[in-house]
């Protein structure tokens, strides 16, 4: 499995090859519908990401000492932030994640061109999905 790290390397060198940002937005689409369908079940309110203009889903899932994400939003773009967000974090240690500092974002220029309102979106996808993280971790200290 690969780490965090290598996974965002991999995205950022997967945004170098483009220059213009029109085909930056045109991948970010591709990456959304090439996300995984969501079950309905988990198209909860409790999965909803507040701070998202669009309406956006996470359901996280912890499996052998991995937290497990799906996502869905009805929103083109916002989809593929949260596909991007799963091929990160999906299969890491809920620790792994919790220190993540996504260089990634910045480093492809993501927060520089999205709106004020995406981006909010993007804080807000972190957010919960660092608190899935932190969730998990304190539930393992728990355990032991």
């Amino acid at each position: 499995m690969k780490t965090i790290q290598e996974i965002e390397n991999e995205i950022i060198e997967e945004f170098a090859i483009y220059d213009d940002w029109m085909d930056k937005y045109a991948y970010l689409i591709e990456i959304g519908n090439d996300l995984p369908g969501m079950d309905e079940v988990h198209k909860t309110e409790d999965n909803l990401i507040q701070g998202c203009q669009s309406r956006v889903w996470f359901h996280a899932e912890m499996k052998d000492g991995r937290l497990w994400f799906t996502a869905d939003s009805d929103a083109i773009i916002t989809k593929g932030i949260a596909g991007l967000l799963v091929r990160v974090f999906s299969g890491q240690k809920p620790e792994d994640i919790v220190h993540a500092d996504l260089r990634f974002i910045d480093e492809i220029g993501l927060t520089q061109h999205l709106s004020p309102t995406r981006s909010n979106g993007l804080l807000s996808m972190v957010k919960q999905i660092k608190m899935y993280a932190l969730a998990a971790v304190a539930k393992e200290q728990q355990n032991q």
